[in-house]
């Protein structure tokens, strides 16, 4: 891939960003555009910097510590996929937020060590809105909201909001019930626990991005479309 296609794919995708939000009567420089580079090489951060992205997302903990590591450009990493307990010492040391927490013994283990380096850091919970089995994730209400009052104990943690992956379908009507789902979660639980700086609902990836956005979503995770097939 040269920058030139880059540059062309993130046009297209900011304009599918735009006309999603006027469709829902949002503003679209409240969405915020992350590339997902798990399996592209560091050439491609480094061109997808250049193209103006200063958001990445990577699914696994060592290939970003080895890729990252590299990099002397000030970029804003994110861990979307599902974290193990035995990498969350690699993980404190390279990303600014964990989007997949939906396990009580995860969270403690990451505090755990951002205390050990004294950090903090912030997360996201992660919630299964599809009810896939492949998929990590809450299931139930319930088992959210009493892991968040356990995680709000935590000192090093700061819980910023809420992640899922949308169904994998064309059916569309079944993934705005997903999107739109967590968004209500989104909202009951800023109303909850008023004191939560809850901001960030990530939600949408390249073949669902456009209707995350018209479900309210404010952190896209986008790969395939900006890079190509990996």
């Amino acid at each position: 891939m040269e920058i030139k296609e880059l540059k062309n794919n993130i046009e297209t995708i900011y304009e599918n960003i735009g006309k999603a939000a006027v469709k829902a009567g949002r503003q679209k420089d409240e969405i915020r555009l992350m590339a997902v580079t798990k399996t592209f090489p560091l050439e491609y951060v480094s061109m997808a910097y250049s193209a103006g992205l200063k958001l990445f997302g990577e699914n696994r903990v060592y290939e970003a510590y080895e890729k990252y590591i590299q990099l002397d450009k000030p970029v804003e990493l994110h861990l979307i996929g599902h974290l193990q307990r035995n990498k969350a010492k690699t993980a404190v040391k390279i990303f600014e937020c964990v989007e997949s927490i939906d396990h009580m013994e995860t969270a403690k283990a990451l505090d755990k060590r951002c205390k050990e380096i004294g950090r903090t850091m912030k997360i996201l919970l992660e919630i299964n809105t599809s009810g896939e089995e492949s998929k990590h994730g809450f299931r139930a209400e319930s088992d959210y909201f009493k892991t968040l009052d356990k995680i709000l104990l935590l000192t090093s943690l700061k819980p910023m909001g809420l992640m899922t992956v949308g169904p994998l379908t064309d059916d569309k009507t079944a993934i705005h019930e997903s999107f739109s789902f967590l968004k209500k979660l989104f909202e009951k639980t800023k109303k909850d626990y008023a004191d939560l700086n809850f901001t960030t609902l990530s939600m949408g990836m390249s073949g669902d991005y456009e209707i995350a956005v018209e479900e309210g979503s404010n952190l896209l995770r986008i790969g395939t479309a900006l890079f190509g097939s990996r």
